[in-house]
This record gives structure tokens, sequence and C-alpha cells, in this order.
């Protein structure tokens, strides 16, 4: 077994992972799992640039990681950083104050390195299962970007667009500094034609209606899943390789693109970080679905943080 700790920084949250790993039986036994929403692309999208308050926040979630992995006794630690970190204009700032508190630099991953690591996360532990169809089509919906991979017991092929929750929001669903409540049709329609647009694009290069089985993965499909089954709060145990219909996931959307910001933050299962951008989320789901006629999807809770461990070990 090796102890090692991955850190997954995203647009819209920081998540850690301690883990044991031993390569030779496939097992990674978590030690510690934990996520804040830093929303380190605040405005990045308009700017161009980190925001001083967000690079704060991500920094003190930093210091509190640091705590963790010491209190743990981690071997190794990596660090990965994704869509808001690649596009902003100041990013060493942020490598510098990353690396002044976990010793590491976070190493700023292409889109196609961070699909990979997504759909190494997110197939491993399904190789063995006889009741799901290869290939699979693995989509990682994050705040900045959505990832798109395909293979079977490897990847085949893999496209990053730069479609998010975050992205979609800010660009089309915020003004005057407030998201619409709640969005109207157009504001909906310009989500969804900038989604359409970006599947055009991942179309050109990953084969996405060849796939068999649809693997979501990240906050908003597993936000879905736990709205889906009802959960009186978020239960990861629950919510891991469950299955939401298409049916369900059409309503689910609906319903969130045509509620108040108050009647969202009551859904029991729904983190308050997720309120305003959880339907632009739903909707980049539900277009993909119909996109490539999945009947449902399959949520996983192991995704890219899974890939950076394993790739430590």
């Amino acid at each position: 077994m090796t102890r090692v700790a991955a850190i997954d920084c995203g647009t819209n949250s920081i998540r850690l992972l301690v883990a044991d790993a031993d390569p030779a039986t496939g097992e990674l036994v978590d030690l510690d799992r934990r996520m804040v929403i830093v929303r380190l692309g605040q405005g990045v999208d308009r700017t161009g640039r980190l925001a001083p308050e967000a690079l704060e926040r991500t920094f003190a979630a930093c210091r509190e990681y640091a705590a963790v992995i010491k209190e743990y006794g981690a071997e190794r630690l990596r660090f990965v950083a994704t869509s808001a970190s690649r596009d902003a204009e100041n990013r060493d700032e942020f490598v510098r104050g990353v690396l002044d508190i976990l010793g590491v630099e976070p190493e700023v991953i292409s889109g196609d390195q961070e699909a990979e690591f997504s759909f190494t996360g997110a197939t491993r532990e399904l190789a063995g299962r006889d009741d799901l169809a290869r290939p699979f089509l693995v989509v990682d919906i994050g705040g900045g970007s959505t990832e798109f991979v395909v293979g079977d017991a490897t990847v085949r092929a893999a496209r990053s667009v730069d479609v998010g929750c975050v992205r979609m929001t800010e660009r089309h669903l915020v003004h005057e500094g407030r998201v619409s409540d709640p969005p109207t049709e157009a504001e909906t329609a310009a989500v969804r034609a900038d989604v359409e647009r970006a599947l055009d694009l991942a179309e050109q290069t990953v084969p996405l209606r060849e796939a068999r089985t649809l693997v979501g993965l990240a906050g908003s499909v597993t936000t879905l899943s736990a709205i889906h089954q009802g959960l009186p709060e978020y239960d990861s145990a629950a919510i891991h390789h469950s299955r939401i219909p298409y049916e369900r996931v059409r309503e689910i959307t609906e319903r969130l693109l045509n509620s108040t910001h108050a009647e969202r933050a009551a859904i029991p299962s729904m983190h308050p970080g997720r309120v305003d951008v959880i339907g632009a989320g739903a909707l980049v789901l539900l277009a993909i679905m119909e996109r490539i006629g999945a009947a449902e999807v399959v949520v996983s809770e192991h995704d890219i943080l899974d890939g950076i461990a394993w790739s430590l070990a």
C-alpha cells in the first residue's frame, strides 16, 4: 500500500482525497475525501483573471488540506488544477500561493490530461461489470469545462470543451451581478445553444454516439442523482453507481430551471455552493443525453480525483 494525497482544483470546487493505494490488487481505500466550494473561476470568463477574493478562498482551503495531509502522513501529493487556472492571465499568483502552502507546484493540466484522469477514476472499478455495455462515454461536467472520453479498458478518444455550470451561468444567466431568478426562456435557450455548439466540437474528435454506457461525473450529476432519489441529505454511498433515467433528468432539469433561488436552496441534498449553477449543469447533462440517445446515466462518485491518486500509485 502507498499512502497518497490527491487534490483536484477546478473552477467551482477544490477537493482532497487521501487514500491507500495497492496497484497489485487495484484497490483504493479512502481515508479522507472532502470538498470546499471556492468558486476559483469567479469572473474568469469575463475578465480573464482570477479574482483576489477567489484566490483567498482557495488558499484558505489549501491550508485546511495541508493539515489533513500532515495528519495522515501521506507519502506522495499531487495537486492538479483545471479549467479556471488554465484560462487566467494571473495564474502565476495562484501557483506561488499553492507552492507556499502545500510545498508542491500545482500542475495546470491540459483538457486531454484531465479527461484521461477522469476516465481512469470513473471506470477502473466498472471494468469487471458485465451489466454495462462497452464502450463507455465518461462525461465530467465541471464548472468551466466538460470532458468527454470514450474508451473501454483504455481511452480511445477525448476532448475538453469550454462548457461548464459556472461558465454557462455567468455567461448567460447573470445580469447586473445577479443570477436570474428564475432564468427566462431566452436565457435558457442561449445556454442550450452554447452546449450544442460544444457538442458539435466534441464530436469532431470523439465518437460520442458509439458509446453504449454513459457515465456522469462531478457535482451537477451527483446532485441530480440525490434529487432523483429524494435523499434527505447528500449520501455518497447511495449516489455512487446509481442510475438516472433520461425522463427523470429531463423532469428535474425543467424543475430546476423554472425554480427560484429559494426553492433550489430548499432541496435537502443541495450544496449551498451549487444553488445558482445547478440549472446550467443539469442542462448540459440533458443536452448530452439527447445528443447520444442515452436511456440513462450511470453516476460515479469516483472521478478525476481517483485518477490522480492512481497516477501516484
